[in-house]
């Protein structure tokens, strides 16, 4: 099988190992709705829990990973594919989530920031009722 090299992709590849800067797609995240709740689940492996850091400010999360370089002192690198350095991701927040209500955990390589919708922000069950000739409106708290 022939592989044809990319000379400008192979010249970023090694800028980024130089730097040691995390290339992009680095921190992938998956995001989704689901019981009043947004999860947001970014991976990041390879990095431990007090690598990490979760912020939130002004309706913004950002997520921040540190990857510590090694020792190499003697070391001969064959090969030096795995980022170095530090990464971060910001996420705006609507109106409608809880900034002070945001949580996260760490498993796995896996970070889980999960945030809550606003209470005035859900869905509430409207009944209608009549009052004589005249209709009446009430807000059920769901």
């Amino acid at each position: 099988m022939m592989r044809f090299m990319d000379p400008l992709q192979e010249m970023d590849r090694v800028v980024d190992q130089m730097s040691g800067r995390w290339r992009g797609g680095m921190m992938p995240m998956d995001a989704y709705e689901k019981d009043a709740t947004y999860t947001l689940r970014f991976d990041i492996p390879g990095v431990s829990s007090d690598q990490v850091d979760v912020t939130v400010e002004d309706n913004l999360i950002t997520v921040t990973a540190e990857r510590s370089v090694e020792d190499t002192e003697g070391v001969t690198w064959l090969l030096r594919e795995r980022p170095t350095g530090s990464n971060s991701r910001q996420v705006r927040l609507g109106n409608r989530l809880d900034a002070s209500q945001v949580t996260a955990s760490y498993d796995d390589g896996v970070l889980t920031v999960t945030i809550p919708m606003r209470e005035e922000a859900m869905p509430r069950k409207v009944t209608i009722g009549s009052t004589g000739s005249q209709a009446a409106i009430e807000v059920d708290e769901a």
